[in-house]
């Protein structure tokens, strides 16, 4: 049944760019450069890697050397192995100066990391996700009942920024009319430095995410007084795990959660209407076989891989694919390209919403760091696509998507759409 569809072969494969992966020579291929992420070239070149080079030393790139491991069963043995590659230097590629730096329990090894973990894990739990689902079937229904009819609209803003950010401030119990806030703090902090961006410098960056600071701890200060809630700031003010969390441990903490709760879900809700467009036969699979629903979401999140990598370092010298790791190198998994490796995933570079295994990808991670809130993620696609499809919604894209330039969160600012009266 997961076959291509004749509609969806009058038209190049969703994510598939001809780009010069193949004129560059092997040894200076750099996976890391974020242009042919935002220009969506990057293909080509995890592509020639899975082939050639499928755990690739990287010398000369703006963020130092590292080893690029883009295949699927070699980045489950890397995420796996956390006693081998840990994460206490950092989880992306970008070297955080240290006095910029702030930790969080995905920067932490057993046991801390497990009681902070263990600390905010049951606002995700079973029991409340089903507290949670009215709620959100409510909003998403709200958000979809007042978007524009007939007239171009950003997709991006009044759909999967405002979802995701109405969940943060519940998951939070965040001043509801600040929540924009929350968008804006989760964009500065995955977004490192650079010359001619609103973020130019690593001080800038700290001066904005102090602010962030200063208001939680506002919220912290008004919560430890009372009896607890289940909310996350009131859940790591009432634990022994956290209680006494230095105020960068407690930044690092609300990053990781403000980032965690916000990208994956915000760029897969963007990304599953831009695949549906390009895949329209999947998406009538979809409209004539409703009980596909929770397999259609787990192939948007692996189609869109919404965090492109992780990044570890070896602990000791170890070997993985063949390769002498040495110990404190850099190794980077790039989840993207494992979830498009062929040996693996059949047809892994298209669209199929009905495909054997569909849930096998690496768009959450693995082992102790695997996303937390990955089941909340799910929900919030899944009643969003139900209320599309219950509201006969045909949201049609009429413009290029703009993606963001970027090499950890594989997302968009803008796709233009259109939805008919």
């Amino acid at each position: 049944m997961n076959k291509i569809c004749g509609d969806d072969l009058k038209r190049p494969l969703a994510n598939v760019r001809v780009d010069d992966a193949s004129s560059i020579p092997l040894a200076n291929l750099d996976v890391s450069e974020t242009k042919r992420f935002q220009d969506d070239s990057i293909w080509g070149c995890f592509e020639r890697l899975r082939r050639e080079d499928p755990v690739h030393y990287c010398q000369d790139s703006r963020y130092g050397p590292y080893w690029a491991v883009t295949k699927y069963h070699d980045i489950v043995a890397v995420d796996t192995n956390h006693k081998t590659f840990t994460s206490e230097q950092g989880v992306t590629i970008v070297d955080v100066p240290d006095e910029h730096w702030t930790p969080s329990f995905i920067k932490m090894g057993p046991p801390k990391h497990a009681d902070q973990r263990n600390t905010v894990s049951p606002i995700v739990a079973p029991e409340n996700l089903t507290r949670l689902e009215s709620l959100i079937r409510s909003r998403a229904r709200a958000i979809l009942q007042g978007l524009p009819r007939n007239d171009a609209f950003n997709w991006v803003d009044m759909v999967s920024i405002e979802l995701t950010t109405q969940m943060l401030a519940t998951l939070f119990d965040f001043p509801f009319d600040d929540r924009r806030l929350l968008t804006y703090w989760s964009d500065v902090a995955v977004t490192p430095p650079r010359a001619g961006h609103a973020i130019d410098s690593w001080d800038k960056r700290s001066a904005i995410l102090s602010e962030c600071q200063e208001y939680f701890t506002r919220l912290w200060n008004e919560r430890i007084n009372r009896e607890p809630r289940l909310d996350l700031i009131s859940l790591m003010a009432h634990s022994p795990a956290t209680r006494h969390m230095k105020p960068d441990e407690f930044l690092g903490n609300l990053i990781l959660l403000i980032v965690g709760g916000n990208d994956t879900t915000r760029n897969s809700i963007t990304g599953g209407v831009l695949f549906m467009n390009q895949n329209p036969c999947e998406l009538r699979k979809l409209h004539e076989n409703p009980g596909l629903m929770s397999s259609a979401v787990s192939e948007i999140i692996r189609y869109q891989t919404p965090i492109v990598h992780m990044r570890r370092n070896a602990a000791a010298d170890c070997v993985v694919g063949g390769k002498k790791i040495r110990k404190g190198d850099k190794v980077v998994m790039w989840y993207i390209s494992g979830n498009r490796d062929e040996e693996v995933i059949d047809n892994a570079d298209s669209f199929l919403i009905d495909r054997k295994n569909v849930r096998q990808h690496l768009s959450f991670g693995f082992g102790i760091h695997r996303c937390v809130g990955r089941h909340l993620a799910q929900l919030q696609l899944k009643v969003l696509w139900e209320e599309i499809l219950n509201a006969r919604l045909e949201v049609k894209v009429v413009g290029e998507p703009e993606r963001i330039a970027s090499n950890f969160v594989h997302g968009y600012s803008a796709l233009p759409v259109q939805i008919a009266a």
